[in-house]
């Protein structure tokens, strides 16, 4: 299963044809990691803003799960992104977990460059999934 070559536990197919890689993952906190490829590309030659959304989607979902092994995925119940500047090689993203409640999780989180410049801040609202018990 190509999700777990990139460090996640489950499979996502539009993840894995995007690239995206985990870094690092624990205690309500996930690093990322894209490559983009020239299909990424806007009109402008740098990184299409709904490219730089899936992978804050990603990093703030994968924190969220973080807090919880026993889950199979997270919702996305709402996500605030600010854009900062253009992106136009790799891209790194971090995200936190910040709050969690009896069944919604709070997280926060960025994209930067490689040289650490930021490139965008979101913030959402997570719902857990988990399996199916069986009866």
């Amino acid at each position: 299963m190509a999700g777990a070559k990139a460090g996640f536990n489950i499979h996502v197919p539009f993840i894995e044809h995007l690239g995206i890689r985990i870094l690092e993952k624990g205690d309500g906190v996930v690093r990322l990691r894209l490559d983009p490829r020239p299909e990424f590309e806007n009109s402008w030659g740098s990184v299409h803003g709904g490219v730089l959304m899936t992978l804050l989607d990603v990093a703030l979902a994968s924190a969220a799960r973080s807090l919880d092994e026993n889950c199979n995925g997270a919702l996305t119940v709402e996500m605030k992104v600010n854009f900062i500047a253009a992106a136009s090689g790799p891209v790194l993203g971090e995200g936190r977990a910040q709050r969690a409640g009896r069944s919604l999780i709070f997280s926060e989180g960025e994209l930067r460059s490689e040289e650490g410049s930021l490139l965008a801040k979101a913030t959402g609202t997570f719902k857990l999934l988990y399996p199916k018990s069986e009866d």
